[in-house]
């Protein structure tokens, strides 16, 4: 499959595809997404990335366009998974606004498997919009990447919600939305890239292999 409007890094004889949409304010080559797709596409994963039209209208016009509404990103995503055909293994996710989208139709489109990186469950300073009724009854296999200190949802708040038990949670010290660690933590930015890296891989890792038990 050749498609300019998609990145590609790995095999396309990968037994795994999965493909990542961006966060609402960077777009799919910014240096998160870069730094994600580079370490984990190869041989067994290959890795797809998209623009959101708001973001490819900004691309192509030097300005700044406000995130679409939730009905195209969805019609979005449905439509790069169409491009894609028939592909074994297919994971989909992303991060923050990609990976809300993606799980929202991760059971629709039967994928193996659903990564996101900091989720939003709630917009910084209202933790009483919960973005999460979809997720209590979610039969996909999820794995959600957080930072202990994610303003769109710390581990004490993300404890006494009622989420499917498919979900996975990861929490990577010190990070927030971005993953990103205060100085003073000792941690670095590229430390706790790695650490989530690591994490996805094994999640991808495990779906394989219980598929190869089927």
């Amino acid at each position: 499959m050749s498609d300019d409007s998609l990145l590609v890094n790995g095999s396309s004889e990968a037994p795994i595809t999965l493909v990542l949409a961006h966060g609402a304010g960077a777009p799919m080559d910014s240096h998160f997404m870069n730094t994600v797709a580079q370490a984990i596409g190869g041989t067994d994963v290959r890795v797809v990335r998209f623009d959101f039209p708001y973001m490819a209208a900004r691309r192509a016009s030097g300005k700044r366009h406000a995130p679409d509404r939730e009905l195209v990103l969805i019609e979005s995503w449905r439509s790069v998974i169409a491009k894609l055909g028939s592909v074994a293994g297919l994971v989909i996710g992303g991060k923050s606004l990609g990976g809300r989208i993606a799980s929202m139709i991760a059971d629709e489109v039967g994928a193996a498997g659903l990564v996101c990186f900091g989720y939003p469950f709630h917009p910084p300073g209202k933790p009483g919009r919960l973005r999460v009724k979809h997720l209590e009854n979610l039969r996909t296999p999820a794995l959600i990447v957080q930072g202990s200190r994610d303003s769109f949802g710390r581990p004490d708040e993300v404890a006494d919600y009622h989420l499917s038990e498919k979900i996975r949670i990861v929490w990577i010290e010190a990070g927030d939305h971005s993953l990103k660690p205060p100085a003073r933590s000792g941690r670095t930015e590229a430390q706790n890239l790695a650490s989530a890296i690591s994490e996805v891989q094994r999640f991808l890792s495990d779906l394989r292999f219980a598929a190869g038990r089927r």
